[in-house]
């Protein structure tokens, strides 16, 4: 039993966790009261629930016509565990409890957090639940003067509800019925603005958050990691929407037919929302070959560490970036900000985006196997599934068995982090205290 416990290195304990966690979801999902007395497949309940977990949000059933409010409940409450992380809620759990969090729970946070020690890892799941919990009550809020009016009290509040955590946790989710997400209306800035904010603030990750309120509350400085992270999405939201503009504005099947200030926030939106948020307000189907392309690359960077999103992230992208223009430029260190990057972490970032081609060529390559569909209409699907994303040209609900299991597999892949699921499948061998001479290879 003790040599069991030993193997169960943190990165494996939380795969696992959020396995059970999907597991759990899907034998309830599958239960009649969930859903409006129409049977629902296993597969289509465990589908659901790894999309919810995972904060993803392909849907192979439509969430707010097929589910009933139970159902959708269970929805609701999986995104939010998958948006914190399945150790975070279980160290909540332990906290109301009065329970001991041990050694090895801490090291499962740590690795779940990113942070580099274990010093102050409750004080800070709490600090976490509580940024999490006051962004949704907003978001609730802001949204109940729409949904109020057209729902009701009780129902309106709830889908308030919903679409809050649905958007801060990234997952895509709507109960706005036909797989519309929010096509339908898409200059309602309220709506819109409330649930665009909350996916890109929870896609900056926890630790930003926190600086960012500590620097303008107290003008204390922010770290390395906020400021390369804050320059990076900046980047990538400003050079999207730009294309995303150029590339649609004379597209009469998306934003053809706005005024010039509803093309912008649309194209904003729509360059937002790959970074992992799911939540549309363009057909994705309609849109151009080469603006899918953006839209594939935005979702494989992702959202950012510690974050409600997935991809690779902006960390791991601007560190293999930074990477390459220091050797186009003969720098024998990646620099940025006076700061050298460490090679073990320059290892990791390339690891990671390795792993995550891996991971869509293979998930891909299934796809074209069992599917009649375009390939960049399969291609989107492996990379929108990878970056927990959400987004689809339409074609989720129609895929088979094998490509449903392959997305699956595809999105707790991308949720727990690509080279977090091969060093927990992985059995570690001890480090070798050899060291063995050097030669090189030619490379290019």
């Amino acid at each position: 039993m003790q040599s069991r416990r030993l193997q169960l290195n943190p990165a494996r304990a939380m795969a696992i966790g959020f396995l059970g966690v999907i597991l759990t979801g899907s034998l309830l999902l599958s239960l009649p009261p969930m859903h409006e007395g129409v049977d629902m497949a296993y597969l289509d309940a465990l589908f659901t629930a790894a999309s919810a977990v995972c904060v993803t949000g392909l849907v192979v059933v439509d969430t707010g016509t097929f589910f009933t409010p139970l159902g959708q409940s269970i929805i609701m409450i999986l995104i939010f565990i998958g948006s914190l992380g399945f150790m975070t809620m279980t160290t909540l759990v332990f906290i109301f409890l009065g329970r001991r969090i041990s050694l090895r729970d801490r090291l499962v946070v740590k690795e779940a957090l990113n942070q580099e020690s274990l010093a102050g890892l409750v004080p800070l799941v709490k600090t976490v639940a509580r940024m999490a919990i006051l962004f949704i009550i907003i978001g609730s809020i802001l949204l109940s003067f729409r949904f109020v009016p057209l729902f009701g009290y009780g129902r309106g509040m709830f889908v308030a509800l919903f679409h809050a955590i649905s958007a801060f946790g990234n997952a895509g989710f709507d109960l706005f019925g036909n797989f519309s997400s929010l096509t339908r209306s898409p200059t309602d800035y309220l709506v819109n603005g409330t649930i665009m904010t909350l996916f890109i603030i929870g896609g900056l990750g926890f630790t930003v958050i926190l600086e960012l309120t500590k620097y303008f509350r107290f003008r204390s400085r922010l770290s390395l990691h906020s400021r390369f992270v804050l320059i990076i999405t900046s980047l990538l939201l400003l050079s999207g929407t730009a294309l995303v503009l150029l590339l649609e504005y004379n597209n009469p099947a998306t934003m053809g037919g706005l005024s010039g200030g509803a093309k912008v926030f649309t194209a904003f939106f729509t360059a937002a929302t790959p970074r992992t948020a799911g939540f549309s307000i363009l057909n994705t189907g309609s849109l151009n070959y080469s603006t899918m392309v953006i839209l594939m690359a935005l979702m494989f960077i992702g959202a950012s560490p510690t974050s409600t999103g997935g991809g690779v992230k902006t960390t791991t992208f601007g560190i293999v970036l930074i990477t390459f223009i220091s050797m186009i430029w003969g720098r024998h260190e990646p620099v940025v900000f006076r700061r050298r990057f460490p090679l073990p972490q320059i290892m990791k970032a390339v690891s990671i985006i390795s792993a995550a081609t891996a991971l869509i060529f293979i998930t891909t390559f299934i796809l074209t196997l069992f599917e009649d569909y375009d390939f960049l209409s399969l291609l989107f699907e492996a990379f929108s599934a990878f970056g927990t994303v959400g987004l689809s040209t339409g074609i989720t609900p129609e895929l088979s068995s094998p490509s449903k299991i392959a997305l699956i597999i595809t999105m707790f892949g991308g949720r727990v982090g690509p080279l977090t699921l091969l060093v927990a499948l992985a059995r570690k061998k001890a480090d070798d205290v050899l060291q063995y001479p050097e030669e090189h290879l030619m490379l290019g």
